[in-house]
């Protein structure tokens, strides 16, 4: 790599990166703060379930109109304008007396960091070769699961010598400074093809959401990664707290660990799945398979007994991931043009179910009376799991059936 490319290397990649390594941090951070919050506050877990996961409804609100400010505006002003709301968001969540507090703060979060992901992969198709993007993208996913590293044991440790509102008050600093680092450390970059007329924009959304290829992997996909980003975001600290009986250090560690393989995860089954596609298995095979198998994790979560935690967590954070494959599968079963669109599509998707499904498995575990101590019934827990797992097996199934219909359709299209 020359001096120039590494300059870009380090303009484009860097700034973005450390966005997205915020992102995470205020995506997961509440399975370390839940005590916390739930003892300052006075909330139980419907409503801790509710706050966590209005960061995602926010986050999905967005993401169509977004696809539409990235291309006018492009991605460097966007996500620095952004960043901003993000660090108004963590201020005024540190500062929360009221549950009311809490959720317009997180909100407010889910909005500005909306475009961490998708704003860099815009720019990477700018600053960077095609052959690249693999491999830039793989280490744009690694830098979020660093932040959910950060999230976790560090958190903990930072919690002996401060509290949870001094931790939002620093990330509402660094989210600035993240904000301004991509405002004035990445170049721009004028593209010469003129813009698509808003109405194509829009046709093109309608294209994506009224094709059965896009449905066919789309419930499922959103299912999977939701239901993982559900459960890692929040659910799982509790869990290990209540159900297995892990203190809050033995907690936010195997949190920790989760993270490592989750990390691993995006690596390992990328290059897999890159491998599989050189002998003719499609990415979306290798992705279904994948979330197959985080089914049957899921499954053993529940009923496995404690001694088998740490390694079935460890799996649950390294397939947890496997979704992620289907976005680039479902991207070349459309045209180019259509590629953001349907990104941002499955994101939709993705982050409204992620809403509902934090939120529905803190009802579930609310029907159960909490201990004395603040514990949750254990069986709250299995009910509240084992309902997003039925949900991801209808989603399989129907995968199967639209794949049927499809093929069907292409046979009577040949003849």
């Amino acid at each position: 790599m020359n001096k120039n490319s590494n300059l870009i290397l380090f303009r484009v990649f860097i700034p973005f990166a450390t966005g997205y390594f915020l992102s995470y941090i205020f995506r997961v951070v509440n399975a370390v703060l839940a005590p916390n919050l739930a003892a300052d506050i006075g909330i139980g877990p419907s409503s801790l379930g509710l706050l966590t996961s209005v960061y995602f409804i926010t986050f999905a609100a967005f993401q169509l109109p977004l696809g539409l400010l990235l291309d006018r505006f492009g991605p460097r002003r966007t996500e620095a304008v952004l960043l901003m709301f993000a660090g108004l968001g963590a201020f005024l969540f540190g500062r929360a007396e009221s549950l009311t507090g809490l959720v317009i703060g997180r909100a407010f979060i889910g909005f500005g960091v909306s475009a961490c992901l998708m704003a860099s992969f815009k720019a990477y198709t700018v600053w960077f070769d095609r052959s690249k993007w693999p491999v830039i993208n793989g280490f744009q996913m690694a830098s979020g699961g660093l932040g959910a590293l950060v999230a976790t044991s560090p958190v903990e440790m930072l919690l002996a010598v401060t509290d949870w509102r001094t931790i939002f008050m620093l990330l509402a600093v660094f989210s600035v400074f993240v904000g301004l680092l991509v405002l004035f450390v990445v170049p721009e970059k004028k593209q010469k093809q003129g813009s698509e007329p808003l109405a194509s924009q829009l046709n093109g959304i309608k294209v994506v959401f009224t094709s059965l290829k896009f449905w066919q992997v789309a419930p499922l996909v959103a299912l999977s990664q939701a239901s993982f980003l559900a459960i890692q975001g929040l659910w799982a600290g509790p869990w290990f707290r209540d159900v297995i009986g892990f203190e809050r250090g033995e907690a936010a560690s195997l949190l920790f660990w989760v993270a490592v393989a989750m990390i691993s995860g995006w690596i390992i089954l990328g290059v897999l799945a890159e491998r599989l596609a050189g002998r003719g298995i499609s990415l979306t095979a290798t992705a279904v398979a994948g979330m197959a198998i985080f089914m049957v994790i899921q499954f053993l979560v529940m009923v496995a007994p404690p001694s088998w935690c740490s390694v079935i967590w460890l799996l649950f954070g390294f397939f947890g991931t496997a979704g992620i494959g289907a976005y680039a599968a479902l991207s070349q079963k459309f045209a180019l043009g259509l590629s953001g669109r349907v990104t941002t599509g499955v994101n939709l998707l993705v982050f409204v179910v992620a809403f509902s499904a934090q939120w529905a498995i803190g009802a579930i575990i609310e029907l159960w009376p909490v201990g004395a101590d603040g514990s949750y019934h254990v069986m709250g827990f299995r009910y509240g799991f084992g309902m997003m797992l039925a949900l991801q097996v209808i989603s399989l199934i129907w995968f199967f059936i639209a794949t049927r219909i499809m093929k069907k359709d292409e046979i009577i299209t040949s003849t």
